[in-house]
């Protein structure tokens, strides 16, 4: 997902209607990036832990303070006891269990969350962050004009962006282009929301794609599914997710193809080196031991995982 984005290029592979979880790590295949490119690195922190890579006041506090938009299933979301659960919080855990202190997530806005690092309200920002040229170099991603310093990345996770509709009634949208003349909801400032812009340009005869867009993606399902709307669209493991769970599974299908497969990154605000290449070493271990594997498993998206920790890794 992705405050202004450009992707939560074009990778695409056929989705059919999603019926567990597990098929969105196997839908994934086809549109995972090249984990193997230059960007990588983690020779630089050979020889030593990656404990011993945290800044001293960081050691001190024993906490790390992570910035996320908690309402983003599977990736990061409150279960019915109110505790935060989903693919981010269990990295966050093994992370913090790898380099000796406690990840503590903080619910925030998606669109403030690199502006919360710039303020240093928080010291990273895990919330499936598509990792892009534009955040890495702090630019607008519509104005394209230089609106902060940027952030590093740390990648640690490959998706794409689907469409969907209420099941049973895709109203014939497969692709993009079929949204001019239909109204999308989507999380305000995502890929998802920059794709509906770019797309809307395109329409002929007038039939732009309107657009209401929300402050998180369970809106904007709630939107569609009381009929305000005729698509949604997100992260392809959140689509999957809901297409699975809402509704037991009655409510959303996935519709079309997914696109514009990219890395989701850990950010850390721009001259925090210490801080990112503790989070790299960090990341590159629980590949290695195969902690991070088994947290990737658990949510049944095991083809969007990463082999390698890369640094700034995006385009």
């Amino acid at each position: 997902m992705t405050a202004s984005t450009t992707r939560r290029t074009a990778a695409k592979s056929r989705i059919a209607a999603v019926g567990a979880i597990a098929v969105a790590g196997t839908m994934l295949l086809t549109a995972c990036g090249d984990q193997t490119k230059s960007g990588n690195n983690s020779s630089e922190t050979k020889g030593s832990t990656a404990a011993d890579l945290l800044p001293p006041e960081i050691k001190a506090k024993g906490v790390i303070k992570v910035g996320s938009d908690i309402a983003y299933p599977p990736v990061e979301f409150k279960d019915k006891s109110g505790k935060t659960v989903g693919i981010d919080p269990d990295l966050g855990a093994a992370l913090g269990k790898e380099l000796g202190v406690t990840f503590q997530f903080e619910n925030g806005t998606f669109d403030t969350l690199i502006t919360g690092l710039r303020s240093k309200r928080y010291d990273l920002a895990m919330s499936a962050m598509t990792d892009t040229k534009d955040r890495q170099e702090g630019v607008d991603s519509d104005t394209k004009k230089k609106v902060g310093e940027g952030v590093d990345f740390v990648d640690y996770f490959t998706a794409g962006v689907s469409i969907y509709t209420k099941k049973g009634d895709d109203q014939g949208i497969k692709t993009w282009a079929d949204l001019c003349g239909k109204k999308i909801a989507v999380q305000r400032n995502t890929v998802s929301h920059n794709l509906a812009k770019a797309e809307s340009k395109k329409c002929a005869d007038g039939k732009t794609i309107a657009m209401e867009t929300f402050d998180n993606d369970l809106e904007a399902q709630t939107r569609l599914r009381s009929g305000g709307a005729d698509a949604g669209s997100s992260d392809f493991p959140v689509a999957a997710y809901a297409a699975k769970t809402s509704g037991g599974g009655k409510d959303f299908q996935i519709v079309g193809e997914q696109v514009q497969a990219a890395p989701y990154g850990i950010a850390v605000a721009k001259g925090n080196d210490q801080l990112t290449k503790a989070i790299q070493a960090a990341l590159d271990a629980l590949i290695k031991n195969g902690e991070y594997g088994k947290i990737i498993a658990k949510w049944g998206v095991e083809a969007g995982a990463v082999t390698e920790a890369r640094l700034n890794g995006g385009s």
